[in-house]
């Protein structure tokens, strides 16, 4: 039995990953889909105060509450920054480590380092009337969705986490571009995937690619697991 730990994006939470869940736990395997502080079902927690070492700290306490010694570690958009983190510290307990259409920072490098213009406005002017909350990248006219669809916490999105250098040591590393989502910030880290030699997989869907290809999704994942 291979155990996954699934890891949501900005803005939204652990339902962002569909049904791939209960479909792997179907195959006769594990799945903790966790749910960021301030995020999701846990919006009630959210506080202008939240950084990434927050979200990384709260997956890693999530990890060692389910017993997890050894397990698959995926992470979708900016749950790319999230796993990177966690990879740096629990290396050495991570058979796979899957990026699902996301961010893939260096070492001490922030997702606004890793962002473009467009990005960088919108962190900084849709935040200008409730500092600290960024508004959905894109929603012009947001609506919040209780327990599912909120603001994301800015310092997230500023804070570099240098790495240990023990995420090298990963046996199985893999990348999931969405090559329907345009246009997308993520060619850059699909392109230094393939040219590492890590898995990799394209599926012409949006960037929800859990929830639009779940096939393809679990497919990955379970052969991560082989």
């Amino acid at each position: 039995m291979a155990k996954y730990v699934l890891v949501h994006g900005a803005w939204g939470g652990s339902h962002t990953w569909g049904d791939v869940p209960a479909r792997l736990e179907a195959e006769g395997h594990r799945a903790l889909n966790c749910t960021l502080p301030g995020l999701g079902t846990r919006q009630d927690e959210l506080h202008p105060g939240i950084t990434l070492t927050d979200h990384v700290d709260d997956v890693c306490r999530q990890i060692a509450e389910a017993g997890l010694e050894t397990f698959i570690l995926a992470g979708h958009s900016y749950g790319g920054m999230v796993i990177s983190a966690v990879a740096s510290r629990l290396a050495r307990q991570i058979e796979a480590i899957c990026y699902v259409d996301a961010f893939m920072p260096e070492s001490d490098q922030s997702l606004w380092d890793i962002t473009g213009d467009f990005e960088h406005n919108w962190y900084v002017d849709t935040q200008r009337h409730q500092p600290g909350y960024v508004t959905p990248i894109g929603s012009i006219d947001f609506t919040h969705v209780p327990g599912k669809v909120g603001f994301h916490p800015l310092l997230t999105l500023l804070e570099a986490i240098p790495f240990s250098g023990e995420e090298q040591s990963i046996p199985k590393k893999c990348y999931i571009f969405a090559t329907g989502y345009q246009p997308t910030p993520f060619i850059d880290f699909a392109e230094k995937a393939r040219s590492l030699g890590w898995e990799y997989h394209e599926t012409a869907t949006d960037h929800f690619v859990m929830q639009n290809d779940p096939d393809t999704t679990v497919k990955v994942l379970l052969g991560l697991a082989g």
